[in-house]
C-alpha cells in the first residue's frame, strides 16, 4: 500500500475544526524524521515532543525560542500562523518589528478564495457600509457574551454568578445604542462604556476589588496580566480567521484605517469578552499561573468553538454588505 501524501492533505482539518493553540518557550523548534518538533534541554539530555502541525492553528514564541527553516516550511504547508512574542504571550512581535500591537507571520499561499477579500474591498471604502460592519461586529459581540456569559457551563463550572438582570440590562442598552451611532467614533465609544461597565460587573463578582484596566503591558494586578494575555490569545485566531478567508489585516471597520492590524483587533473583539474577560477575573482570584490560565483560554475557545464563530460571523457579514454578485 502507498503510504505517501502530499503536502496538501496535510490541510484536511478545516482550520475551524482544528484543537490546538501553542505558547512555547525555552526550546528549539525542527524537523525530525519528518515531523516538526520542539526541543528542551534537560541536563544533558534533549526532550523531543511533537507538534501535530495538521490539527494546529496559532503558534506562538515566547522568549528563548528558536525556529529551523524547515520547520517554517512545514507550518506553511499546513497553514499554521506563527506570532513571536515575549514572556507570557505579551507583547507580540513578528520578523525585524518590534512590538506591533498585532502582526503575524502568515502561511505564504496564493490558491486562497478571492470571494471575500472581493466582496470586503466593494464595500469597505463606502464609510456607511464601513459602519454597518461595526455595528454588525458588535451585535455578534452582545450576542457571544450572552451565550457564554449566561450559560449553565459558565455559572457550574466556574461559580461566575453574577446578577443576570444587570448583564441583561447592560448589554440592551448597549445594542439600542448602536442603532442611533452614526460614526465610528460613537461605536467605539459605545464600546468603551460597555467594556467598561463588564470590568466592573466581573470584578464584583468574584470580588476582587477595584480594578482599573491598564495599558497594555503595564499593568502589574494579575487580572490586568492575565487580560493581555488572553486577548493575544485571540488576537491569533482572530489572525487565523482573517487568513483562512484572504482579508488583509489593514482593512478594519472600527479599530481605524491608519492601523495595519486593526482588522484582527476587530475580529478578536468578537471573542474577547465573552470568553476571556471572565477567565482573567476568576484565575486572577485564585492565583493561578499564567500555564493555567492559558488552559483556561484555550478550553473556552474550544468549547464554544470560537475559530467558527469568527470565520462564520465575517463571512455573514461579507455577504451582506457586498457590492460584488458571486
Amino acid at each position: 500500500m502507498d503510504k505517501s501524501f502530499s503536502p496538501s492533505d496535510l490541510k484536511t482539518i478545516l482550520h475551524s475544526k482544528r484543537a490546538n493553540i501553542y505558547y512555547l518557550q525555552h526550546c528549539r523548534i525542527l524537523v525530525n524524521g519528518g515531523r516538526v518538533e520542539y526541543v528542551t534541554d534537560q541536563g544533558n539530555q534533549s526532550l523531543y515532543w511533537n507538534i501535530p502541525i495538521a490539527n494546529t492553528s496559532v503558534v506562538m514564541l515566547g522568549t528563548g525560542t528558536s525556529v529551523t527553516q524547515a520547520a517554517m516550511r512545514e507550518f506553511a504547508r499546513a497553514g499554521v500562523m506563527i506570532g513571536f512574542c515575549g514572556g507570557g504571550g505579551t507583547p507580540l512581535y513578528a520578523a525585524n518589528e518590534a512590538e506591533v500591537a498585532v502582526s503575524w507571520l502568515s502561511p505564504q499561499s496564493e490558491y486562497r478564495p478571492t470571494e471575500y477579500l472581493q466582496g470586503w474591498a466593494s464595500f469597505w471604502f463606502d464609510d456607511e457600509k464601513r459602519l454597518a460592519a461595526a455595528v454588525a461586529f458588535q451585535k455578534v459581540r452582545i450576542a457571544q457574551i450572552r451565550q457564554n456569559w449566561f450559560s449553565l457551563r459558565q455559572s457550574r463550572e466556574t461559580g461566575f454568578n453574577f446578577k443576570a438582570e444587570h448583564l441583561q440590562a447592560l448589554l440592551d442598552r448597549f445594542e439600542k445604542a448602536l442603532t442611533t451611532c452614526t460614526t465610528n467614533n460613537e461605536v467605539l465609544l459605545q464600546e468603551a462604556m460597555m467594556t467598561k461597565a463588564l470590568y466592573k460587573m466581573a470584578a464584583n463578582t468574584v470580588s476582587y476589588g477595584d480594578f482599573t484596566r491598564a495599558k497594555r503591558g503595564s499593568g502589574t494586578d494579575l487580572a490586568n496580566r492575565f487580560l493581555d494575555h488572553g486577548n493575544y490569545l485571540a488576537y491569533g485566531l482572530a489572525a487565523v480567521a482573517t487568513w483562512v478567508l484572504g482579508l488583509p489585516h489593514g482593512m478594519p471597520v472600527l479599530h481605524g484605517k491608519t492601523r495595519r492590524g486593526g482588522l484582527v483587533f476587530d475580529v478578536a473583539d468578537l471573542i474577547k469578552d465573552a470568553l476571556v474577560l471572565p477567565q482573567a477575573f476568576l484565575a486572577a482570584m485564585d492565583g493561578e499561573e499564567e500555564q493555567a490560565f492559558r488552559q483556561r483560554c484555550l478550553t473556552a475557545f474550544q468549547q464554544s468553538e470560537a475559530l467558527d464563530v469568527l470565520i462564520s460571523a465575517v463571512q455573514d457579514i461579507t455577504q451582506q454588505l457586498s457590492l460584488v454578485k458571486q
